[in-house]
């Protein structure tokens, strides 16, 4: 027991200061005109991207102090303190565990002008599989949901669920944002899902896109 908890205490720190270093020789390239209109207006936003292509973005984006939901699981504990290092916060909870408690503290979260961050397919997928608690938040705040991505020339896959990936050093990366994607606050189920499969639909393609931008 002491040993897991040291591991949880020292893992995060170990794997921020790895990430900081590898950002320092990667070239980044950051598309960021999709989200430039919500930043100029101060308009909070539900940020979403897949669990595997992490590895970057907290140290990219950090600045932004933005809450992030993160699992009551152990997994979600080494997340909660990663990110942390950074500078965001974090709100706890999942569908499984906490989901109604954690959903209302983001809505609060974004009612006060604070953006909020979201691994949809979290934490145990499966792997870019949306759940519907974004589209949950968003019926619940009325903020607008903005997909975000990130891909490498050069990578590793771990042998995970999500197979994360993590960019190999000196290798060319782009960051972009989606177009903000609106959700009316009054959906029946079959409305709901088709919001659901909408988000899924633009970050699978966001995401096959800075795929390919990266290694033009």
């Amino acid at each position: 027991m002491q040993s897991r908890s040291v591991g949880i205490a020292i893992l995060p720190v170990l794997a921020a200061a790895a990430v900081r270093a590898l950002a320092g020789t990667c070239r980044v390239v950051r598309e960021e005109a999709a989200a430039a209109a919500l930043w100029r207006a101060n308009t909070p936003a539900i940020y979403v991207l897949w669990h595997a292509r992490l590895s970057l973005l907290p140290h990219l984006y950090g600045g932004r102090r933005a809450r992030v939901l993160a699992s009551r699981s152990r997994d979600g504990e080494l997340v909660a303190r990663f990110v942390a290092r950074f500078g965001f916060e974090v709100v706890r909870g999942s569908s499984s565990r906490g989901g109604a408690s954690a959903l209302w503290a983001l809505a609060q979260s974004l009612r006060e002008g604070r953006d909020v961050v979201m691994v949809p397919d979290g934490p145990r997928g499966p792997r870019e599989m949306l759940k519907p608690g974004v589209v949950a938040l968003a019926r619940l705040s009325g903020a607008p949901i903005v997909p975000v991505a990130l891909g490498a020339s050069s990578e590793w896959r771990l042998g995970s669920w999500d197979e994360f990936r993590i960019p190999r050093p000196f290798s060319r990366c782009v960051a972009r944002f989606g177009d903000p994607i609106h959700v009316a606050r009054e959906l029946d189920g079959a409305a709901e899902e088709a919001a659901r499969k909408e988000i899924e639909a633009a970050l699978r393609a966001l995401t096959w896109r800075v795929d390919a931008e990266a290694r033009a």
